[in-house]
């Protein structure tokens, strides 16, 4: 049984959706309710097992009642995906303030202790289980455009490396995701990119842009057995992004890319 947050599209979609192809019995977590609900009715198509719970992660009660009906049903959790995360609010570091600093730290941070906190004790008590943290490619390497987005997800990956460390004896084992050049719904990287698909051999190592369903292939093997001696990493899925450049400044935009056009 696993848990995935923010399970409604994009990367937490397809990563529901792939587990309940492998068997699994997938408990959404979705902001949005018709987001949720479409969820559902997917996985149902393929023959698959999921429910819908429509919660919002940054409220401690909410995630509490979350973990009572969950846990109540299943007796245990063998598997959570933290996914929730976003880019949003965009301010330049200059212009930000203590009130945009809370919002990313709520909506890219807090909310992953706060439901880890939740359902770790459940996963112990069943004997263990696996999490998975999905954060951004941005906390493992500088980020010129948002240093507090970035130091958001650093803080989840250090976080991971440090709950797998503390508890790997008790049988839990934590793992994250590093995402980067990814299409969703909150990164659109198809719209206005028409004329630039020959510069994907440029733009990412594998040459190409990714899709949700790499970003779930991962996280399907860090949540099974097959990773059952892997814990405590942060796996870049970011095409090589990481390995083969990162930011650029164009004086031409006036901005850092990660994309540039002039090649």
């Amino acid at each position: 049984m696993a848990v995935v947050t923010g399970g409604g599209v994009g990367i937490g979609g397809a990563i529901a959706r792939l587990f309940a192809e492998h068997g699994a019995i997938v408990e959404i977590v979705e902001v949005d309710p018709d987001r949720a609900a479409a969820a559902v009715e997917a996985i149902e198509a393929i023959g698959g097992t999921a429910r819908a719970h429509v919660v919002d992660v940054t409220s401690d009660a909410e995630v509490e009642d979350l973990r009572v009906a969950v846990v109540g049903e299943h007796g245990r959790v063998d598997v959570l995906v933290n996914n929730v995360g976003d880019y949003r609010p965009l301010v330049r570091f200059h212009e930000s303030t203590s009130e945009s600093w809370q919002a990313m730290y709520s909506t890219n941070l807090e909310h992953v202790f706060r439901v880890t906190r939740a359902f770790l004790g459940p996963m112990v008590d069943g004997g263990g289980g696996s999490i998975v943290n999905v954060h951004s490619v941005e906390g493992m390497r500088g980020f010129p455009g948002e240093p507090v987005y970035a130091a958001m997800k650093a803080a989840v990956a250090h976080f991971t490396t440090s709950l797998a460390a503390g508890y790997g004896r008790k049988g839990i084992r934590v793992n994250g995701i590093g995402p980067d050049l990814t299409q969703t719904p909150q990164v659109d990287y198809l719209s206005g990119g028409a004329g630039h698909d020959h510069l994907w051999e440029a733009w990412a190592p594998v040459g190409r842009l990714g899709w949700p369903e790499d970003q779930a292939r991962v996280a399907l093997f860090l949540a099974s057995d097959m990773s059952s001696f892997v814990t405590g990493h942060n796996v870049p899925v970011d095409g090589g992004t990481l390995a083969g450049g990162g930011w650029f400044f164009s004086p031409e935009a006036g901005r850092f890319v990660n994309r540039p056009t002039g090649l």
